[in-house]
């Protein structure tokens, strides 16, 4: 999603159905066994797993080119199907305004949540492959994308790494995060800043940040 729009070292991503009632077409379908088999990119590692317990992973969702809806739905879909990660939840989907750039086209965004024993970094490599393979080219900063995938928590983990951030470092600024996220888990408390989803989107409700609910 524009979604966690940083720099796009970015680092954080995550899934969704299609929109023709969540049937993948031949070329979606072969694009999602390769990534889940590990054929479609050399660089992209087995997934080790955690010995802990699963962590729900909440994964934020966008894009902003194309079919937007349809995009989003596809990459659920696939992730869907990676072995260790179970959906849980996924929010109503949203019209948000690009922040931090114009003139492009408004994002289409949501939030899904992963019960998972995937280990962090191992779900970045993932995301970062299914948005590739969707056809996302990183080039500059802000730029539209098809589709863009955060990991923006991974149970109460605090991680910071060269390329790696969670909580994600700017979803407590974006109400294109905190009204899905609310939707999913008003009570659920950043790690780091110890309030809860709620509150956080409270403090930004005038912002001036446009997020308008898609309808069917």
């Amino acid at each position: 999603m524009e979604e966690c729009r940083e720099d796009d070292r970015n680092r954080h991503r995550g899934f969704a159905r299609p929109k023709d009632g969540g049937i993948l077409n031949d070329s979606d379908r072969s694009m999602q066994n390769k990534i889940i088999t590990g054929t479609q990119h050399s660089d992209t590692p087995t997934p080790q797993y955690s010995k802990h317990s699963k962590r729900i992973a909440y994964i934020g969702i966008g894009s902003n080119l194309e079919d937007k809806r349809h995009n989003c739905l596809t990459a659920i879909a696939m992730i869907e199907q990676i072995p260790g990660c179970q959906l849980t939840g996924r929010s109503d989907w949203y019209l948000t305004r690009p922040v931090g750039v114009k003139g492009q086209e408004w994002y289409v965004n949501g939030v899904v949540s992963l019960s998972t024993k995937i280990l962090p970094q191992d779900l970045l490599r993932i995301l970062l492959a299914i948005e590739s393979d969707m056809g996302r080219v990183r080039r500059e900063r802000w730029e539209s994308r098809i589709i863009d995938l955060d990991i923006l928590l991974y149970g109460r983990e605090i991680i910071n790494e060269d390329d790696l951030t969670i909580p994600h470092p700017l979803m407590h600024l974006r109400k294109f995060v905190l009204v899905p996220l609310v939707q999913l888990a008003p009570d659920l408390i950043h790690p780091s800043l110890g309030v809860t989803m709620a509150e956080l989107l409270g403090r930004i409700q005038n912002n001036g940040q446009e997020v308008v609910p898609l309808g069917d």
